[in-house]
C-alpha cells in the first residue's frame, strides 16, 4: 500500500471541484430559498444548481443542515460588510446606521430566506460564531461612538441586538417602513 500524503489525524482538503459544488449548491439555495420560502425543496435546489440531488445532500445531509449553511452564508456577509464598510466610516455613528440599513436591506430582499430559517429552527435570531462577529462589530462601533460623543454613554450591544431584532419584525410583518424604523432607533441612540 502506497503512503497517503496526509497523516491519519490531519483532515483532508476537499477537492476543488467539490468545494465549487458546494458553492454552486449554497448560492443556488440562497435563491431558491429566497423566492420560495420554506416550500422550496431539495431537488429544486439540485436543478437551480445544475447538479445531481446526490451532490446535495453530499454537502447538506438535510434540509436544515443546508439552511443554516445558507444562514451562516447571510451572516458572514453582513459581518464582513460591518468589517469593511463600516468600521471604516467617517464616524461610527455613521457606520452603525449603515450596518443597521445593510442587515435591513438583506432582511427585506431575503424574506423567503429568513421565513425558512424561521420555520427550521424557531427563529431567526444568529447564534453561535456568526453572532459573535456581529456583536463585536457592532461593539467596536459602539465604543468609538462613545469616544466621539455621537451615541449615549449607556448604549451597550444588547440594544443593537434589540434593534436588529425589532427591525426583523418590522419587516417580516411589514409592519411599516424599516428604513425610517432605523432612522428612529439610530436617533434613540444619540446623546
Amino acid at each position: 500500500m502506497a503512503p497517503t500524503s496526509t497523516s491519519a489525524g490531519s483532515p483532508r482538503r476537499p477537492r476543488a471541484d467539490a468545494e465549487r459544488n458546494r458553492t454552486r449548491v449554497l448560492d443556488a439555495a440562497r435563491e431558491v430559498f429566497r423566492a420560495r420560502g420554506d416550500e422550496a425543496q431539495m431537488p429544486e435546489v439540485a436543478r437551480a444548481a445544475g447538479v445531481g440531488i446526490g451532490t446535495v445532500y453530499r454537502h447538506f445531509p438535510s434540509r436544515a443542515a443546508l439552511i443554516a449553511a445558507v444562514g451562516e452564508q447571510r451572516q458572514a456577509e453582513i459581518v464582513e460588510f460591518g468589517r469593511t464598510r463600516c468600521l471604516p466610516s467617517a464616524t461610527a455613528a455613521d457606520g452603525l446606521a449603515a450596518y443597521l440599513e445593510h442587515i435591513g436591506e438583506g432582511l427585506d430582499a431575503e424574506r423567503g430566506l429568513s421565513a425558512s430559517i424561521e420555520a427550521a429552527f424557531g427563529s431567526t435570531e444568529p447564534t453561535g460564531e456568526g453572532r459573535a462577529r456581529a456583536e463585536d462589530i457592532a461593539g467596536q462601533l459602539l465604543a468609538r461612538a462613545k469616544e466621539e460623543g455621537t451615541v449615549r454613554e449607556d448604549a451597550e450591544v444588547g440594544d443593537v441586538v434589540m434593534i436588529v431584532c425589532g427591525l426583523a419584525a418590522v419587516i417580516r410583518y411589514e409592519a411599516g417602513d424599516w428604513r425610517r424604523y432605523v432612522r428612529h432607533a439610530c436617533a434613540g441612540l444619540r446623546p
